[in-house]
């Protein structure tokens, strides 16, 4: 059972997402891989800022980062916000 938390800092390793399948889906696998692992990890919704999205496909769909920080607060009983833990220029 997860532990009830209210605000955390995680960093995202990437490598699994360059690991499995075709280059062409790497960023919507990234989106994919980021959304599960932080709704294991909390244990509720998960909602992601579309700054993520941005950050992601900043480097078009095949080349996503190879690692996220991500900053993540409490919203309601079992749901969560995600956003960037650091700021980045557009």
């Amino acid at each position: 059972m997860p532990q009830e938390k209210s605000e955390g800092l995680y960093i995202i390793h990437l490598r699994h997402v360059y690991r499995a399948g075709s280059r062409r889906d790497r960023g919507k696998r990234a989106i994919r891989y980021i959304r599960k692992l932080l709704t294991r990890h909390l244990g509720g919704k998960v909602l992601l800022d579309p700054l993520i999205s941005h950050y992601i496909f900043k480097r078009k769909i095949e080349k996503p980062p190879r690692r996220i920080a991500i900053k993540v607060t409490k919203i309601d009983s079992g749901v969560f916000k995600a956003s960037l833990a650091v700021e980045v220029k557009r």
